[in-house]
């Protein structure tokens, strides 16, 4: 098998086997909506090869900040800024797809008096906010909003939706021993910690029609001990979810302690051994799965990517930093598979006005 070859998921064909991973941009305007500045992101993302987009995450509530110039797919009044997006990346045989969830309390936005929900009241190592624990009606409320976002999501021409439950967002927290410390039916054991995914993606596809693809970010393992979820709780989901109908899982790792020093994305990984990081905990997760399994994290070599795609059930790679950096890196790749990204992994992509490869910024600064 090879990275640049069709292949096809349920019903939709995909050029080659590279996805853009959900990317926070930081260019919708203030209420969410798609600005030319993130038309203009996806443009060049589209035009630059990769086979499939998926749109950075997006907020399901209006009341909902998870960051500064973050989407919103919270009201219908959205749909026709993202119709417009979705309209761009298929203009280039690109399949489009958009990431909906909750932040809760990994947010960068003070707390400013507006309620933030979360499994139990917990402090987040992050932000350092303490949520709301939230009810079962909240729940329901969160539940409902994710199947809107699904069906708005389908009404703007996408071709699936996938769940934000990966880096300590709402849903990854449910899974958490550590933020998730509820005494009902929402906590405890794995299958009542994991309640929420199944209830959320039955919702989903009743909502949005059980043909409308639903996809699902998760970790692989969180690696901070008894704090995270583990690599077999991890595989019991994602059978659930099998089970259940998901159309694929994107898997990451690693978790939001600052004190851990595990984070999902890892720098200097200038080495070959040290790229594609959560492939061998992932590809064990995978053997037992029958979804499609994506990758991502570190995913930078071709001769690597084939390897792992020839010698494991991981089936697709997610790039993110190295297309902040290359929007066009994919094209590169077909012609020079032996060419080397650009992006060195440093983790300066984020800043205020809108996340860019620091290299473009300083050139945008001299111009």
């Amino acid at each position: 098998m090879k990275l640049f070859e069709e292949s096809k998921i349920g019903m939709l064909s995909l050029k080659n086997r590279l996805w853009r991973s959900a990317t926070w941009l930081g260019m919708a305007n203030k209420d969410g909506y798609v600005t030319d500045a993130v038309k203009k992101q996806y443009k060049k993302l589209a035009e630059g090869g990769v086979g499939s987009i998926i749109v950075e995450f997006t907020n399901i509530l209006e009341e909902e900040k998870t960051y500064p110039g973050i989407l919103s797919i919270s009201s219908d009044s959205h749909i026709e800024g993202l119709k417009e997006l979705a309209d761009i990346i298929h203009s280039n045989n690109t399949h489009a797809f958009i990431q909906v969830g909750y932040g809760g309390s990994t947010t960068s936005i003070p707390e400013n008096g507006r309620v933030i929900l979360g499994p139990s009241a917990v402090k987040n190592p992050g932000s350092g906010i303490t949520p709301v624990e939230m009810t079962e009606k909240d729940i329901e409320k969160i539940i409902e909003a994710m199947a809107q976002a699904a069906l708005r999501a389908k009404k703007a021409g996408f071709d699936g939706v996938q769940i934000h439950a990966a880096h300590g967002y709402l849903y990854s927290q449910f899974l958490s021993p550590y933020f998730n410390r509820r005494m009902d039916k929402y906590g405890g054991s794995i299958k009542n910690r994991g309640r929420i995914f199944i209830e959320t993606l039955k919702r989903m596809k009743t909502t949005a029609g059980s043909d409308f693809p639903v996809f699902i970010k998760m970790h692989s393992d969180d690696e901070w001990a008894e704090n995270g979820l583990s690599a077999e709780d991890s595989l019991w989901i994602a059978k659930e979810l099998e089970k259940h109908g998901i159309d694929g899982i994107e898997f990451s790792g690693g978790n939001i302690d600052p004190q851990s020093g595990n984070g999902a994305s890892k720098p200097k990984l200038h080495k070959v051994e040290k790229q594609s990081y959560f492939k061998d905990q992932v590809s064990k997760i995978a053997a037992h799965l029958h979804v499609p399994v994506i990758l991502v994290g570190g995913n930078r070599n071709v001769k690597l990517m084939e390897d792992i795609l020839n010698h494991s059930n991981i089936r697709y790679f997610a790039l993110s930093r190295t297309l902040h950096a290359e929007p066009d890196l994919p094209a590169k790749w077909l012609t020079s598979p032996e060419h080397k990204p650009r992006c060195v992994s440093c983790n300066n992509c984020w800043a205020e006005g809108g996340n860019i490869c620091i290299i473009d910024r300083k050139k945008e600064k001299q111009i």
